[in-house]
């Protein structure tokens, strides 16, 4: 079996990277390698490596700069998603696209389903969500899997793990907001699971997250509690829970982006650890370099 995944350069494609199973032929590109906007790329690399499978793990994530840049945001998230599709359906290749928790709105009182109505509050959850529908328009059913995620960090690349011990380092106190709520999800577990998508051929629209709930705040203390245990840390700072309102940003992010995991539970035969297990295992990785 040989897989294409584009991306490669980004927190998950790492992951996938590193945890390919035995018996998978895999071939990855950074986004500087294949860029996926460019539709005569796609099927120039889609052509040459000839893949069973494609993982679209390339989008343009930063939810802020969103907002000022909608045109790049939906030519990343929604017209590569297409470019990858198209050339699935032409050569008769399965698609697995990693999507988000943003495609949701945020007012749900239960972990959303997979078929849940959709209603994304700002550009970047709105690019993601034409990205999947520009990938269901294009695919037959049995030839794609969608997978949200939520809350995404690796020891490899930028995320909110590494901007809280870099914080907690230097200031003598961090203010995190508290009231919006959903689950860390270490990519290395993710990988994990497209990996057994992969294996198993499994279609259809999933989730995929660490098991659990957190706020952002709780996050961040058991960061520092984790990091201050292992010496990624020297020395204890406040954290201090804020509003919504208080730490106002340019995207209104979802107050609730709990995600239902278990039809994928059971699909893989596989559950997913507490984020905080995930996280004392990621912080220990970072440590050890």
């Amino acid at each position: 079996m040989k897989v294409l995944i584009a991306g490669g350069n980004g927190q998950l494609g790492w992951e996938l990277q590193r945890s390919v199973p035995e018996g998978i032929e895999m071939v990855a590109f950074s986004s500087s390698a294949l860029d996926i906007t460019d539709e005569g790329a796609v099927q120039q690399k889609i052509d040459e490596v000839k893949p069973d499978f494609v993982i679209n793990a390339a989008a343009y994530t930063a939810v802020d700069k969103a907002e000022q840049e909608k045109e790049k945001a939906f030519l990343v998230n929604s017209r590569g998603a297409a470019n990858l599709a198209e050339q699935a359906f032409r050569c008769h290749i399965h698609m697995v696209h990693i999507s988000t928790d943003f495609v949701f709105n945020g007012r749900a009182y239960r972990p959303y389903h997979p078929g849940d109505p959709t209603d994304p509050l700002g550009v970047y959850g709105a690019s993601k969500l034409a990205g999947e529908k520009n990938c269901l328009a294009a695919l037959d059913e049995d030839n794609l899997t969608i997978v949200r995620t939520a809350w995404v960090y690796s020891s490899h690349g930028n995320n909110f793990v590494k901007t809280m011990l870099r914080l907690m380092a230097e200031k003598e106190q961090v203010g995190v907001v508290a009231d919006q709520v959903g689950t860390p999800t270490w990519a290395f577990g993710l990988a994990g699971a497209v990996w057994q998508i992969v294996q198993r051929k499994i279609s259809g629209i999933y989730h995929w997250t660490n098991a659990g709930v957190a706020g952002w705040y709780d996050f961040a203390c058991a960061i520092q509690e984790e990091a201050l245990n292992i010496g990624l840390l020297n020395k204890e700072i406040p954290v201090v829970p804020l509003r919504t309102e208080e730490y106002p940003t340019l995207a209104i992010r979802p107050a609730y982006s709990v995600l239902d995991k278990s039809e994928l539970w059971q699909k893989i035969d596989k559950k997913s650890e507490h984020w905080r297990v995930s996280l004392r295992k990621m912080l220990k990785e970072l440590k050890n370099g």
